[in-house]
């Protein structure tokens, strides 16, 4: 082989190499690439008890219960329901029919025990991919501008 072989041999392997370790990453992050998680999702998937995910949806009527700083309440998505718990003081903005989105992790029990809590902050917001997924499944009534 001469030099110039040589080099495109080692530019080909490199290549080849960097290759594997994309599709690698991409198939180990594959699950963990999504935003949020609505509550068909999951009961769809089985999602491990404390593996750390973001659950999204809107804060069931009636369905908030607050005991000192313990917190329970219940997100759907119109589909399915998940019920929540959070320990630490609710954002202002927090209440019954609002888009939410709970940052924590399942627990044995079936509950999402939240570590983090984030409501919509005015009457315009709702994280998009809660938006879509509620037009997904007929849940949706706002007007398309809005």
């Amino acid at each position: 082989m001469n030099r110039k072989q040589k080099r495109l041999s080692v530019i080909a392997g490199l290549a080849v190499v960097v290759a594997v370790a994309t599709t690698l990453i991409l198939v180990a992050l594959q699950d963990q690439i999504v935003f949020f998680y609505s509550p068909s999702d999951l009961q769809e998937r089985s999602v491990e008890a404390g593996t750390p995910i973001r659950l999204g949806g809107l804060v069931k009527e009636g369905s908030i219960v607050q005991q000192g700083e313990i917190n329970d309440f219940v997100v759907t998505d119109g589909g399915a329901e998940m019920p929540v718990r959070y320990v630490g003081i609710l954002p202002d903005l927090f209440r019954d029919g609002q888009g939410v989105v709970a940052e924590g992790a399942m627990d044995s029990n079936g509950v999402f025990a939240a570590s983090n809590v984030l409501a919509k902050h005015d009457e315009n917001y709702m994280p998009k991919e809660v938006v879509e997924a509620l037009k997904e499944r007929g849940e949706w009534q706002r007007e398309e501008g809005s």
